[in-house]
């Protein structure tokens, strides 16, 4: 059984990244999009998505990266999958499945779940151009307008070249309100041959024993589940060893976020200090109850010594 950490956009930066694999449970990691539209990228921008590849494509803690690309233009994702295999990438993933309006307004992301005759195409290019061990993944969703086509997409991306497919278990329509349609990935996994990993409202370890039972996956994907539980991912390994194990109380979270406020904050200018710890602790309060608290504490504070306080105050 193996667990993956999602590539949310605007929230699992490589500092998350880092932080998550090295609580522990994860089996690998997918980068944030790095969208492709008719230019090849330097290696510059590869780097600055996934500083990782520097690294054999992993995290500090040793834990594997795919980097993640997006966009419409077969030649040019497969020209751009080149040159990140290029800059150190060791594995790349294509999206299918970000539901933003931005996106899918310049030919990207679950748009292309209209056509998959498209997505086969984008997956047959860039599987073309690389090396036969370099493995090409993809990342889709049921569809687009409605699920019609959630087969249709994943025999294209199978029959394309991927060796290993996610599937959301929601169409972009359905954006991310409940449920999770984990009962469309069941019938993908028997429909392909390669991989399927279960992506979709995993928040604790009761969901994921309903997503195993409905989807007969033994490979699974966390997003939002993992930021607003840190250690989901060691809590299931531990569940499906047998073994006990203790969930992380809050001084410990704490003591997590202020690693990471020390990571990001020369990232950001002075009136922006703090502006990713606050966007954790709204994934947090799903878990935590003192994170509603603490986040009505410093959500308007912007001084780095009063924040980086109170961080240590609460740990």
């Amino acid at each position: 059984m193996q667990l993956f950490l999602a590539p949310m956009e605007g929230v699992v930066d490589h500092q998350v990244r880092d932080l998550l694999s090295a609580l522990g449970g994860l089996d690998g990691c997918v980068t944030e999009f790095i969208r492709v539209t008719h230019t090849a990228l330097p290696r510059k921008v590869f780097l600055r998505s996934a500083p990782e590849l520097e690294h054999q494509s992993r995290t500090p803690s040793g834990t594997p990266v795919k980097l993640q690309l997006l966009g419409g233009q077969p030649e040019m994702v497969a020209l751009n999958a080149a040159n990140a295999v290029r800059a150190g990438a060791t594995a790349i993933d294509l999206n299918f499945g970000c539901p933003a309006k931005s996106v899918n307004r310049s030919d990207g992301g679950a748009c292309l779940l209209r056509a998959p005759d498209r997505v086969h195409d984008i997956v047959r290019a860039v599987r073309t151009a690389l090396p036969a061990e370099v493995p090409v993944s993809a990342k889709i969703r049921l569809g687009f307008e409605d699920r019609s086509l959630y087969l249709d997409n994943a025999r294209a991306a199978a029959e394309g070249g991927a060796s290993e497919l996610t599937v959301h278990a929601r169409s972009k329509a359905d954006g991310y309100r409940p449920p999770a349609y984990w009962d469309y990935i069941a019938r993908i996994r028997e429909a392909l041959t390669i991989p399927v990993i279960a992506n979709g409202e995993i928040w604790t370890v009761a969901d994921f024993e309903r997503c195993r039972e409905v989807t007969g996956c033994d490979r699974f994907m966390l997003g939002r589940g993992l930021l607003a539980c840190p250690d989901l991912a060691r809590q299931i390994k531990a569940h499906v060893a047998g073994e006990p194990y203790t969930p992380m109380n809050w001084s410990k979270v704490c003591e997590l976020l202020y690693r990471y406020y020390r990571m990001s904050q020369p990232n950001y200018p002075t009136r922006h200090s703090g502006n990713r710890i606050k966007q954790w602790l709204m994934y947090l309060q799903r878990q935590y109850p003192q994170a509603q608290s603490f986040f009505e504490t410093i959500k308007r504070e912007q001084e780095p010594a009063r924040l980086e306080q109170a961080l240590l105050a609460a740990a």
